[in-house]
């Protein structure tokens, strides 16, 4: 028999184990390749599975939000069935994409920190969305239905008890819409996604305008019932503003008219001009800042100055004040309407036809008006009065009358209420409350917030700014620091054409005989007032390239800086305030006055964070 030697035995024995080893080693990479293999595998059906959602969600996100914004237009149009359908399609898109976004596979990666971000914020954004069309648009839809323009206005009245009786819908429909633009607000930064970014801008931006169109007939819906005469007659001053002749709301006070509801039911009578509230005074006292900036105009005993405050409640309580020391009786309020919204409300209702057979139309109104009927009646003016008291009666005859389509009126109203062009106070605390949240209030905001209003004001007594052309800007500097650089820009233009006018319209009768100014015809004497941000400080002021002094007033805790320029023909006058001021939270506004024509100043400031 024959032995191995041991180490011969070893030997063999050690690679018996390393087969074994090996054997070992290759089943776990098997496993490990099977087991990362697995792991992609679910890695990438994760993601087809995610994809696939996201495809779906994108797709049924945009076709919800391009329903939810037909709806929001149909309702606006007056078309309750389209809203209707356009409600329900937009709800049933919406719910798909919710499906979508919500799946165990987007609820997985939307948890994963960072990467996940844009998973989240379109999780938030179906959301958002199908409670738009759930909680606010389909409801909608069905008040819509209800206080349709046809069946609230019909025969020259408003029924007011229906849009009452829809106030607490209304209500609740605003409580939904104002969460869900707070929703919307929150949603989060998508982080490297940028088309996601822009699904969440431009869906806030939607939310924001549908939340404000829901909270303003909501609140339409609050005060209109009681203003109008639901409870018993009300009674306004109603004044007629020409901006021929610019003042703090608008322009001088022309003529004048006392508006009556009952139950929803409008009546005008004692329409009048002007010089009957010659001698008129106004037992109001506005205190000692306004008496300060404006008591040597003497507002509250002269109606040409009345409103020379853009505050419009100030004017308000000094018209009704006057009307009071008249006549004895006190109105309930006082509305403020233009030439320009007149003109829109007769591209609503139609011409109108003066006792003497002319036509006046939405295209000739401002025209006749504001330039006309200074140049027809040059010296007469009497006869000029009677002639706007005319045209002044026909068009209020017209309106508070039965209308082909009371959608047109609202849309007149509602274009002229955004130009800032009619203007409502109530002597009642509660109303003017509200109506101070709407823009019909016409109010110097009693707020921090970053604010630039220029007020023109004609000193020249004259009707020049028939042809006034104004340019306005607001720009700022970046949110750092306590305080930051910023600049109001006002270009006005005399764009007085080449052709003789009559003293009345480019005299100069206004000015004082003490002040010794001899002015060749077509001169413009403007009084341009900024009213800026709480706390700013005036750096300087500029005057086509020359440093002005400022006049400094404050008024409603806003500081007033007030400079005088004189325009001849043709000329141009270019003004920048330059301010330092608080590095506030808050929209930046510029808010617009109502001259002839429509200005939309230009606002270039960072809105910044609390």
């Amino acid at each position: 028999m024959r032995f191995f030697p041991r180490r011969q035995t070893e030997k063999n024995s050690s690679a018996d184990d390393g087969d074994d080893t090996e054997v070992g080693d290759g089943l776990r990479r098997r496993g490990l390749l099977w087991g990362t293999a697995l792991l992609v595998l679910l890695l990438v059906g994760l993601g087809c599975w995610v994809a696939a959602g996201a495809f779906q969600a994108k797709s049924n996100l945009e076709r919800a939000r391009a329903s939810a914004q037909d709806a929001k237009n149909a309702l606006l149009d007056g078309d309750t069935d389209a809203a209707s359908l356009s409600a329900d399609e937009a709800l049933y898109r919406a719910q798909e994409a919710r499906d979508a976004t919500h799946s165990i596979a987007w609820n997985i990666v939307s948890a994963v920190p960072w990467l996940g971000s844009p998973f989240k914020t379109g999780q938030q954004v179906a959301d958002v969305v199908l409670g738009l069309a759930s909680d606010v648009l389909r409801p909608a839809a069905d008040v819509g239905l209800t206080i349709s323009p046809e069946r609230l206005y019909q025969d020259g009245r408003v029924d007011v008890a229906l849009l009452r009786s829809q106030e607490p819908d209304l209500r609740e429909l605003s409580t939904s819409a104002t969460r869900l633009n707070g929703e919307a607000a929150a949603i989060t930064d998508p982080r490297y996604v940028s088309l996601m970014s822009e699904a969440r801008t431009e869906l806030q931006s939607q939310i924001a305008g549908i939340t404000s169109v829901i909270e303003n007939v909501a609140l339409a819906a609050r005060l209109a019932p009681s203003m109008m005469g639901v409870d018993g007659p009300r009674t306004y001053f109603m004044g007629f503003q020409t901006n021929a002749e610019v003042r703090g709301t608008g322009g001088l006070l022309g003529g004048y008219g006392i508006l009556r509801f009952d139950n929803g039911v409008p009546t005008v009578d004692t329409l009048a001009p002007n010089t009957d509230l010659t001698g008129a005074v106004a037992p109001v006292d506005l205190g000692p800042e306004y008496d300060q900036q404006y008591g040597f105009q003497q507002p509250f005993f002269d109606y040409r100055n009345s409103n020379i405050s853009p505050h419009f409640p100030y004017a308000a309580q000094i018209w009704q004040g006057m009307w009071l020391e008249r006549t004895g009786m006190k109105v309930d309020g006082a509305i403020a309407i233009d030439p320009v919204a007149l003109s829109y409300i007769l591209g609503a209702v139609g011409p109108v036809t003066t006792p003497d057979g002319e036509v006046v139309t939405k295209d000739n109104v401002v025209e006749l008006t504001e330039s006309t009927a200074y140049i027809r009646y040059p010296t007469d003016q009497a006869a000029r009065k009677q002639y706007l008291q005319d045209i002044a009666n026909a068009v209020v005859t017209k309106m508070t009358g039965s209308v082909d389509s009371p959608r047109r009126l609202l849309d007149a109203l509602g274009k002229a209420v955004g130009e800032r062009r009619i203007a409502i106070w109530s002597a009642d605390a509660e109303e003017q409350r509200l109506l101070e949240e709407t823009p019909l209030a016409h109010i110097l905001p009693d707020d921090a917030e970053p604010y630039a209003g220029v007020v023109l004001n004609n000193l020249g007594g004259n009707k020049l700014d028939y042809y006034l052309r104004t340019q306005i800007e607001y720009a700022a500097d970046d949110c750092h620091g306590a305080t930051r650089a910023s600049t109001v820009t006002v270009k006005l233009t005399n764009g007085l054409p080449d052709e003789p006018l009559p003293d009345y319209v480019a005299g100069a009768s206004g000015l004082s005989p003490e002040l010794g100014l001899t002015l060749p015809d077509g001169t413009s004497v403007t009084s341009v007032r900024l009213f800026a941000t709480k706390d700013s400080e005036l750096s300087g002021v500029v005057l086509n390239g020359e440093r002005v002094p400022a006049i400094h007033y404050t008024e409603r805790g806003h500081p007033v800086f007030e400079v005088q320029v004189i325009m001849t023909a043709g000329q141009t006058a270019d003004i920048m305030f330059q301010l330092s001021e608080p590095t506030v939270p808050g929209t930046p506004s510029a808010p617009s006055q109502p001259l002839v024509q429509t200005v939309v100043p230009s606002v270039k400031v960072p809105a910044c964070a609390g």
